[in-house]
């Protein structure tokens, strides 16, 4: 009876050992979910914590990347930055795949297959096989080998800035719930931090125009002259934006073109003195439009017609007017290397500013210049008026009483010193009214310079031609080339064009117009079929002359290709004060 007892009541104590033991499994396997939670938890937050610190965006960028590789415990990773026109990827960052990878499997994707569908459409996508998909594209070759798939995109202000692209977790394993859950959680502190760093950046880039910009207007309210702070624009605007070339053009009077005043950079010597025609090209289609004009891809653009291949490497491009609509001063031509990012509509306002501020310092610095020249003027007309009212009449009073007492005079010799020192006086007064009239009398600003006829002469021989010369000026020519010489280059520069438009049959012809100050130098280059050792040279004759009369001389030469090349060069010859004593 007693033990009976004593083994009831075993049995009601005692759980059976098996049910004890799932329970207790269970117990265990929570926990380790838990603290498998619990390391996710504080991975995510570390990797929140890491994106956030940065501020330069490129290194936020490549922070995310790693972040989320470490997250979902994926052996690669990349983020795709959606361009402006929304379409394509226009920066890919990458993870897990080595530099001399990269190079073996060739450019980076653009947004075709898979990534173009979490272009077009920015949800979370899981895939346990990339191939099964049907927008599946393929993998170049030499790609490694990819199957389960986790993307999710990242916003920045409702904006999609890109997408995050997780390949191959580890051990084999399916991509699951939590992991897109982490994913897009990261994604959202993604997205602050890519704002904070573009902020920051975009902050820092105002800073540097703004400092570009007083640097400008402290060159120009200094004296410097126009060249150098057209070449300081370009240079400033070229290191900010990150451009391979930049280039300045400015309108060459009443002619329609303009002229390439200075280029810095890739390409440059194919721009420098380069003339364009407003109508037609990138350029001038900024300058007309008094508003930024851009370029996905210069070297291919139709825009680019005019003159020798210049744009070779050179891919997105940007021509920003510098001046109001009304009157623009020039035009800055921007240029980044092929393959580079279009240039956003960020640092096209920002472009826009600096311009506008180069533009109101040049306008200041020319109504200074303005100004100084009134006060010149000024000095100019009170000096001749001294001249005229107080040297003049002392000179004819002087000369009068000489003249008078002469009649009293008997001594021959004597005599005829005082008649010597009365024609004196009376030469010195017609140097001293020559004088006050070139005083008088100001430059005429309305004559075109040689710059200005060179290009009328190009234009005016383009319908005769069938095609429009290809014009290269470099130099101060309109203040180191003389009038008579001026004159000389442009009867030579129209003979050259109606020859080449008679006798070569070309379809290409380049005039290259350039002065250093010592000499000026006219050099006319055709494809045609050259000049025959018995054809006519009556014309060649008389440019050879013309050079000859100036202490110049005259080349002929057939280039590499075939064609003819005419090099037309005298020296300029500074005109000498005669010697006051």
């Amino acid at each position: 009876m007693g033990s009976s007892e004593g083994v009831g009541e075993g049995r009601v104590v005692r759980l059976p050992q098996l049910r004890l033991d799932e329970l207790l499994e269970e117990l265990q396997a929570r926990l380790e979910a838990a603290r498998d939670t619990q390391d996710k938890v504080h991975s995510l937050l570390e990797a929140v914590l890491s994106v956030g610190r940065e501020l330069e965006l490129e290194q936020a960028l490549r922070s995310i990347v790693e972040a989320a590789a470490v997250l979902v415990d994926a052996e690669y990773a990349a983020l795709g930055v959606i361009g402006s026109g929304g379409e394509r990827l226009s920066a890919f960052i990458t993870h897990g795949v080595s530099d001399e990878e990269i190079a073996r499997i060739g450019p980076f994707p653009e947004g075709h297959g898979i990534l173009g569908e979490l272009i077009r459409h920015p949800e979370p996508l899981r895939l346990g096989k990339l191939s099964e998909h049907a927008a599946s594209y393929g993998f170049p070759p030499n790609h490694p080998p990819m199957n389960s798939f986790l993307g999710v995109p990242i916003r920045v202000r409702d904006q999609v800035f890109g997408n995050l692209y997780l390949t191959e977790k580890r051990g084999g394993l399916q991509f699951d719930e939590d992991d897109e859950s982490v994913l897009s959680t990261l994604a959202v502190a993604a997205g602050v931090a890519i704002d904070n760093a573009r902020l920051y950046e975009e902050s820092k880039l105002r800073e540097r125009w703004l400092v570009a910009s007083a640097e400008i207007s402290a060159g120009l309210m200094s004296g410097a002259g126009q060249h150098e702070v057209l070449g300081l624009i370009a240079e400033r605007a070229r290191e900010i934006t990150g451009a391979a070339l930049a280039a300045m053009a400015t309108p060459v009077k009443d002619t329609g073109t303009l002229a390439v005043e200075l280029a810095i950079g890739q390409e440059a010597d194919a721009h420098r003195g380069l003339v364009l025609p407003v109508e037609g090209s990138l350029t001038g289609q900024a300058f007309v439009l008094g508003a930024p004009v851009s370029s996905p891809d210069v070297s291919r653009d139709d825009r680019v017609t005019t003159g020798p291949p210049r744009f070779a490497g050179l891919g997105p491009a940007i021509a920003v007017p510098i001046g109001r609509q009304d009157r623009v001063r020039g035009v800055v031509l921007l240029a980044r290397e092929t393959g580079a990012s279009d240039f956003s509509d960020r640092e096209t306002e920002l472009l826009k500013g600096f311009a506008a501020q180069a533009a109101v310092a040049m306008e200041l610095a020319e109504r200074r210049r303005d100004a100084e020249q009134i006060t010149l003027l000024e000095d100019r007309d009170r000096i001749a008026r001294d001249l005229h009212d107080l040297a003049i009449q002392r000179l004819f009073a002087t000369g009068m009483t000489l003249q008078s007492t002469g009649r009293f005079i008997q001594h021959a010799e004597a005599s005829e010193r005082v008649r010597r020192a009365v024609d004196d006086l009376d030469q010195t007064i017609k140097i001293i009214r020559s004088t006050i009239f070139g005083l008088r009398t100001h430059d005429d600003e309305s004559a075109p310079g040689l710059r200005a006829r060179a290009v009328r002469v190009a234009g005016e021989a383009t319908p005769v031609l069938g095609f429009a010369p290809s014009v290269r000026m470099e130099g101060l020519l309109d203040t180191h080339v003389p009038p008579e010489t001026a004159d000389q280059v442009v009867a030579v520069l129209s003979e050259s064009l109606t020859n080449i438009a008679r006798h070569a049959a070309a379809d290409r012809a380049e005039v290259v117009l350039e002065t250093d100050g010592d000499e000026v130098r006219l050099t006319v280059t055709d494809n045609g079929v050259g000049i025959p050792p018995e054809g006519r040279r009556s014309g060649l004759g008389n440019m050879a002359e013309r050079a000859r009369n100036l202490g110049g001389d005259m080349e002929i030469s057939s280039p590499e290709g075939g064609g003819a090349r005419l090099v037309w060069h005298v020296p300029l010859k500074e005109s000498t004060a005669p010697s006051g004593n």
